[in-house]
């Protein structure tokens, strides 16, 4: 059994991230487990034709890696994965990393006080245990009746078949999110028929894309203060938009006036532009950007179901509505196990119980990282860390920070174990519950991933500016812990 000081499930943003920085503070005593090949998480696993972050590149990369030489405003996905690539093998973190290893259990080991970890490849055992799975790291596809009778072509968003030769097919894309709304334009372009099924029509708003210049890439690279400046501006954007989600009317109405004048001027047909006419208020779901989405139904070889999928045939696909489509090809980009993460099953705490079980009723942390009875583990993007209006890695590099500050603390006053208190976690998720009351995200007729599907809490999205989560969070709060120190009696 290898030993490690820590040990790091992931190598994503989260896991890359939190090694690097681990690194640049000279600790060396660390292993990360990858169930792939390769690093990048959903940036290596999602490459289907289209495939972009909505964040601008300069915001949506690490601050302690600035990259100069960004294409475009808005970066393609393999060009994200190329820079954590480079990222990894410019930080020598390569070394670091057992690749096609596949966690199958972390137990806490009471009596070692240590973690335990099963993985496909063998055991490991350390003193701390980070899960930096991301939120979009496991595909969902629904149960749907007679799915297994299909006689045709059946694959996910995020797991593209490129051998699957699309010209002249019959496609039917099942979803109207973020990915359908990037691939569907380029899965027009081959397929001979496409079908779109719509259960809930998204807000989206212009992409104000284009390419970097040269000279502008030059700049980039002379003054990197020019970077941090454009990263410091787009940040603040963003956090001037937050105000829409907190429901504030007249932001809400500015929203869904740019978005509803952006449909007009696409779709001139008006019953097809009542179709595409979301019935929620904007936020509640992600606002996507797209400049290519609402034009492709106006493709004569393209219609839009607007209903959900509800059976299939051997080679039929059937709406709710009772509408059957003839089809070759499904295409599920039905999104992820974002609010109930396949790993929680995998994580044993001091009790013998996971995660998942604990959390029957939605995922809830201390400071989003740490959960009682779970002793010395780390949460990366964790309960209410999403975002649904700035960079997701701004709050990853506050966890990064939090986590490096604790074991500071932990050498510093010979900590040997810590767990979060329960009554301070719950008092933690009782301020955030009540923060998001009035939210858009809690607001009539709304039904999104950012909810638990069994409690209808906010779990996943910080509700406040994500300014105000490094506020909260960016150093390990001593109070709201239980310590065990080396050869001393637990305190509180």
């Amino acid at each position: 059994m290898q030993h490690y000081q820590i040990l790091i499930v992931g190598t994503g943003f989260g896991g890359l991230g939190m090694a690097i920085r681990l690194k640049q503070q000279g600790i060396e005593n660390f292993r990360l487990i990858e169930r792939a090949a390769e690093v990048g998480g959903t940036w290596r696993d999602n490459t289907y034709p289209g495939v972009a972050c909505d964040v601008p590149s300069h915001l949506y990369s690490f601050s302690f890696i600035q990259n100069p030489n960004w294409s475009r405003v808005f970066p393609q996905g393999q060009e994200i994965q190329h820079y954590l690539i480079q990222a990894c093998d410019d930080q020598h973190i390569r070394e670091h990393i057992d690749f096609n290893t596949t966690l199958e259990c972390a137990t806490w080991q009471s009596e070692q006080k240590r973690w335990h970890i099963q993985t496909s490849k063998g055991q490991y055992s350390a003193d701390f245990l980070i899960t930096a799975t991301g939120h979009l790291a496991d595909e969902r596809v629904p149960e749907i009746q007679g799915i297994e009778q299909f006689q045709g072509h059946i694959m996910h968003s995020a797991r593209w078949q490129h051998d699957l030769e699309l010209k002249g097919q019959r496609v039917a894309v099942i979803g109207s999110g973020a990915s359908a709304v990037q691939l569907v334009p380029e899965v027009a372009k081959q397929a001979k028929q496409l079908t779109v099924f719509q259960r809930s029509a998204p807000y989206i708003l212009p992409r104000p894309d284009r390419a970097y210049s040269t000279l502008e890439k030059q700049l980039f690279a002379k003054d990197p203060a020019s970077m941090a400046q454009l990263r410091h501006e787009i940040f603040w954007g963003n956090e001037y938009n937050f105000a829409q989600r907190r429901n504030v009317s007249s932001q809400v109405e500015r929203v869904k006036k740019n978005c509803l004048n952006f449909l007009a001027k696409q779709v001139p047909d008006p019953a097809l532009r009542a179709k595409l006419t979301p019935n929620y208020q904007p936020g509640c779901k992600r606002l996507l950007l797209s400049n290519h989405y609402y034009p492709t139904f106006l493709e004569p070889h393209v219609h839009l179901e607007d209903a959900a999928l509800a059976s299939v045939s051997p080679h039929q696909v059937i709406s709710e509505n009772g509408n059957a489509y003839d089809v070759d090809v499904i295409i599920f980009a039905t999104g992820f196990e974002a609010a109930r993460p396949p790993y929680a099953s995998k994580v044993l705490g001091k009790h013998g119980l996971s995660l998942e079980q604990q959390w029957q009723q939605g995922m809830q942390g201390y400071q989003s990282t740490a959960v009682h009875n779970f002793p010395n583990l780390f949460i990366l993007n964790g309960p209410n860390t999403a975002t649904g209006h700035n960079s997701a890695l701004y709050f990853l590099e506050v966890q990064f920070d939090l986590i490096l500050d604790a074991l500071q603390f932990f050498k510093q006053e010979n900590i040997q174990t810590f767990e979060a208190d329960a009554q301070a976690e719950a008092d933690y998720m009782a301020d955030l519950h009540t923060l998001a009351q009035g939210s858009v995200w809690l607001s009539e007729g709304c039904k999104s991933w950012y909810l638990d599907p069994v409690s209808r809490k906010l779990t996943l999205i910080w509700p406040d500016y994500a300014h105000s989560f490094r506020d909260q969070n960016q150093y390990f709060k001593r109070s709201g812990y239980h310590y065990q120190y080396r050869q001393q009696q637990t305190v509180a």
